[in-house]
């Protein structure tokens, strides 16, 4: 397939015709849940669910960082036995966004922190992996060929996806960053970095245990743009699962989840994307198929 590629202002946007622009606001209705344990039941939950919904394969957008680290080391432990493996071998896991360009054996990579808590037994038994090539000459190739295999196989079943906290209590899903000119067509973007999103990204991975290197800091400081799954992407997956468990250690993110729960988008389509590019986080108010599981700290000062 053919991404039309759309460049404004150094960020470039791969566009699909797949998504039409409609801007329903279904709202959001949190799932507040006890412990992380039980959230990664809740995202074990979904996945199984799916499963059981379709034969053949099921393709999954896997969340990188500190949300969905139950749940990943939920799947590597029953990966390690026989009990979900009619389920694992259906699996086709993609990444959804990264630093670049960077090493691929990166301990700051979400591919090296995937194989750490996910675990060998679990890449042994699904049916493929693909990440967003990091280390490639031509970054934009390598995200056109991501793309080319994501559509080959039917778009994602299950996007799995968080919560990132930005300036002015906006925020952002996968790597999608305020001002990057995101729009319901596109696909997938290249974009610059922000200085935001570096520090969030170094300071999610130490608070999820990984052993980082001094030099692997810093090639992952001198990268200079974000490879990230677009709106459309999450638009057209047939479920998202969103998890917001750390607000302990990113306290922002009470603020930044009331601002899209509390902020319905603008009846006016205008209006409505330049909310959108604003406070990306808004964007998951437009899928209808989705659930948002929350730990009640993040809930502490929420008005519904």
């Amino acid at each position: 397939m053919t991404f039309k590629r759309d460049e404004q202002q150094g960020n470039i946007w791969l566009s699909t015709n797949h998504i039409n622009g409609d801007f329903t606001d279904f709202g959001i209705q949190p799932h507040i849940l006890p412990s992380e344990a039980a959230v990664g039941e809740a995202m074990l939950e979904e996945l199984l669910v799916t499963a059981s919904q379709k034969t053949g394969e099921i393709n999954i957008a896997l969340l990188g960082g500190r949300g969905a680290q139950a749940f990943h080391r939920l799947l590597g432990e029953k990966a390690r036995t026989h009990e979900l493996d009619p389920v694992l071998s259906r699996l086709n896991v993609f990444t959804q966004d990264a630093l670049a360009p960077m090493s691929m054996a990166n301990s700051l990579s979400f591919v090296r922190d995937f194989e750490r808590i996910l675990g060998d037994d679990f890449f042994a038994k699904i049916n493929s992996f693909t990440p967003m090539q990091t280390d490639v000459t031509n970054l934009e190739a390598g995200l056109n060929a991501y793309l080319d295999k994501l559509e080959s196989l039917g778009g994602l079943d299950i996007f799995f996806i968080g919560h990132g906290p930005e300036d002015n209590a906006a925020s952002h899903l996968a790597y999608i960053k305020p001002g990057s000119g995101a729009k319901a067509e596109h696909m997938a973007g290249l974009i610059p970095i922000s200085s935001s999103i570096l520090e969030h990204h170094i300071s999610k991975f130490k608070a999820g245990g990984s052993n980082i290197s001094d030099a692997d800091e810093q090639e992952c400081r001198a990268a200079g743009f974000i490879l990230t799954l677009g709106p459309a992407a999450i638009l057209s997956a047939k479920k998202v699962v969103q998890s917001v468990v750390d607000a302990s250690t990113a306290p922002a993110k009470v603020q930044t989840y009331a601002n899209v729960m509390n902020t319905p988008l603008s009846t006016d389509n205008e209006m409505a994307k330049q909310q959108l590019d604003a406070n990306p986080g808004l964007w998951i108010r437009l899928h209808s198929n989705k659930k948002s599981v929350v730990l009640p700290d993040v809930m502490s000062d929420v008005v519904a």
